[in-house]
């Protein structure tokens, strides 16, 4: 049974970061993975790409032809994958059912807000035994502006109710908020979207047209609609640090259910062991002390621990090739048994 994640967010959230980093991340742990670009504005990728949208359709040939800008070309685009879904079938064929795809999507959030082209794809996939999850990417900027925020939970609960799939949000780059100004509460406010009431005086505070009765109203009938739902919450991410990658890709694998079934490959039992250990999940106020509180503690421990862990391998590697250049074992080994006579 193929599993994959489909890597939904606005522009600049690190979409194709995100696929990249998660390519290498899983290549390193021993897992078969090819990435897709549904992006047909995306000429260049930083990863390995497996099947390309550009090779069926391109935006500038669309923009030419149909006389659209940008964000109708890429509608467009989408709108004709879905028509020729047999090629998108066809190419994850020729991958097969053993690798763990990607699908590196576009950025316009129409297309995953109210435009129907990119669920029914992957609706027509699920069909086919595809086991996916949404990975909805924010940038963690977000947070530094109650407004930001507010509008990009409103995004993640749309979002999630489109798409109608299991569904991860992740803040990302979350190793450049110690850089911006002080947030105005910790980390598992904005994570776990508390009681967003509380962020109203900081609304009105960000600027003097939200402080009118018409947009207060406006703000707390977005807040009490996110929290009556009450399904948004966020993961964090920064796409280099190995930990917080693995805690993510738990995440994910729960999520769709890839942690029930086979074990892993090359390293299944290092990787296996760190995946069903309740203990390897970061809690948030770990993540506080982690990338606000004590982030340049933390980066020079991991750097030393890595340094650690690069001597360690070296040394096993040069003893492997101490250990072949041995000659083989005699047959004589100088021990001679004397047995006895009764």
């Amino acid at each position: 049974m193929p599993f994959g994640q489909l890597v939904l967010g606005s522009p600049g959230a690190g979409k194709s970061t995100y696929c990249d980093g998660m390519h290498q991340f899983l290549g390193a742990i021993g897992r078969a993975c090819s990435v897709v670009n549904l992006d047909p504005a995306n000429d260049h990728t930083n990863y390995p790409c497996a099947l390309d949208i550009r090779d069926l359709v391109t935006l500038e040939e669309i923009m030419a032809d149909d006389q659209l800008g940008p964000n109708g070309g890429i509608l467009y685009a989408l709108e004709e994958l879905e028509n020729n879904f047999e090629w998108l079938e066809e190419g994850l064929k020729e991958i097969g059912d053993g690798d763990y795809i990607l699908f590196d999507c576009p950025g316009q959030v129409e297309l995953y807000t109210h435009h129907s082209s990119l669920r029914n794809i992957f609706f027509k996939l699920q069909k086919l035994g595809y086991r996916l999850v949404s990975v909805h990417l924010s940038d963690c900027f977000c947070l530094t502006q109650p407004s930001l925020y507010l509008s990009n939970t409103l995004l993640s609960l749309r979002g999630m109710l489109q798409m109608d799939l299991p569904h991860i949000n992740v803040l990302t780059k979350i190793d450049k908020i110690s850089a911006y100004d002080p947030l105005p509460f910790n980390l598992d406010y904005y994570t776990d979207v508390q009681d967003l009431s509380y962020l109203i005086p900081s609304l009105e505070a960000e600027s003097p047209v939200l402080r009118s009765e018409k947009f207060s109203r406006l703000n707390q009938a977005v807040a009490d609609l996110v929290e009556r739902f009450g399904l948004v919450s966020y993961e964090v991410l920064a796409v280099e640090n190995k930990k917080s990658m693995m805690h993510l890709l738990r995440v994910i694998d729960r999520a769709g259910g890839y942690v029930f079934g086979s074990a892993e490959g090359a390293n299944d039992t290092v990787w296996q062991v760190a995946m069903r250990d309740e203990a390897s999940l970061m809690d948030v106020p770990d993540i506080q002390e982690r990338w606000i509180d004590s982030k340049e503690e933390y980066d020079e421990m991991e750097r030393r621990e890595e340094e650690e862990q690069e001597k360690i391998r070296e040394m096993q590697a040069q003893a492997e090739e101490d250990a072949i250049g041995l000659p083989p074992p005699s047959s004589d080994s100088g021990i001679r048994v004397t047995r006895k006579k009764k």
